[in-house]
């Protein structure tokens, strides 16, 4: 069973990662779209809370980075 935090991380970034993707496909901005994919995708792959979050928080600094 994933602890709080496991299941918290999971939702916001899954969700973060949905609302990118669908603003992105809107906007052909096909590289956030891929940022979006990726933040949706990569909690259910990654077990340890810290990994979780940190793999998050960079994929949020790279959306970030490479905007349009």
């Amino acid at each position: 069973m994933p602890s709080p935090a496991n299941l918290f991380a999971l939702i916001v970034f899954s969700v973060t990662g949905f609302a990118v993707f669908n603003w992105a496909r809107k906007q052909a901005a096909w590289r956030a779209a891929g940022i979006g994919v990726a933040l949706m995708v990569y909690p259910y792959f990654v077990d340890r809370t810290w990994l979780l979050y940190a793999i998050g928080l960079a994929l949020c600094a790279a959306l970030y980075w490479f905007r349009d």
